[in-house]
């Protein structure tokens, strides 16, 4: 079989899954296999064979034999992309001011598994820095400010084994890359409610980041300043957590009017 013919199946297995997805959203109950086969004119030994590769996936659940509904897993996606979307939205704006004032690079980022992404990002040339990372890119979450807020949200055994599975391989000469070190520093994460990353993931940058937090109160992005190593100033850390409280605010965070975040600024 070609390329080309591969590739036209591939896409019309794509297709008919997506039949069979709006099928199921149409219907609050669950539906029958007949049923589908009959609403998406597939044959039903096909919408059976897709069916089943949808439950192993967990985007559709099979709650009788032969009884499908949406499964859970579309929830998770979609809470998930949800929340992305709405950090962003509430983030631009208050990014943009923040960046006005220290004149550096200010990112927005979240986590993906064991990296962070950065979904948005505001910077000018004359901050005197390269943007090497730009929207979309990745980096280790041990190496990075927000990487450590999410990784100080983590037990002792999900931390040990996100050591084990990364190896906590570094890119520069104080990248932290043994436990024992990641975990002091971790603590001092949690203590002062801010991270920073000290030249850890680019030699001559550094950054600091807080925390975004949603309704219930879940870390669910980073907000950092990046600068030259040389240029970056403490005073900037205030209006940094400042700035994060305001997004967060502005998601549903209960902490907003009584958080002691600012406790790690003055110790």
């Amino acid at each position: 079989m070609s390329d080309d013919a591969i590739g036209r199946t591939s896409i019309q297995v794509i297709e008919r899954m997506m039949q069979l997805l709006d099928a199921l959203a149409d219907r609050p109950d669950p539906v029958a296999l007949k049923d589908l086969a009959q609403e998406t004119r597939l044959h039903p030994s096909t919408a059976h064979r897709i069916l089943n590769d949808l439950v192993a996936c967990r985007l559709v659940d099979r709650t009788d034999p032969g009884l499908y509904r949406l499964g859970m897993r579309l929830l998770e996606l979609g809470n998930l992309v949800k929340a992305r979307l709405n950090v962003r939205d509430a983030s631009l704006d208050l990014m943009r001011k923040l960046h006005r004032l220290t004149g550096q690079t200010v990112n927005l980022s979240v986590r993906q598994g064991d990296e962070i992404v950065y979904v948005e990002r505001t910077y000018s040339e004359r901050s005197g820095m390269q943007v090497v990372r730009a929207i979309g890119g990745r980096a280790p979450l041990h190496l990075t400010s927000t990487g450590k807020l999410f990784l100080a949200q983590d037990n002792s055994e999900n931390l040990k084994a996100y050591a084990e599975k990364t190896g906590l391989r570094g890119t520069t000469p104080t990248s932290l890359t043994t436990l024992p070190t990641l975990e002091k520093e971790l603590q001092e994460v949690r203590q002062s409610g801010f991270a920073r990353d000290n030249e850890e993931l680019e030699t001559g940058v550094r950054c600091m980041a807080a925390g975004i937090y949603d309704d219930s109160s879940k870390l669910i992005a980073g907000l950092s300043i990046s600068a030259p190593a040389d240029r970056i100033q403490e005073e900037w850390l205030t209006e940094l957590i400042r700035t994060a409280n305001r997004i967060s605010a502005s998601l549903g965070w209960p902490g907003a009017a009584q958080n002691s975040i600012y406790k790690g600024l003055t110790g």
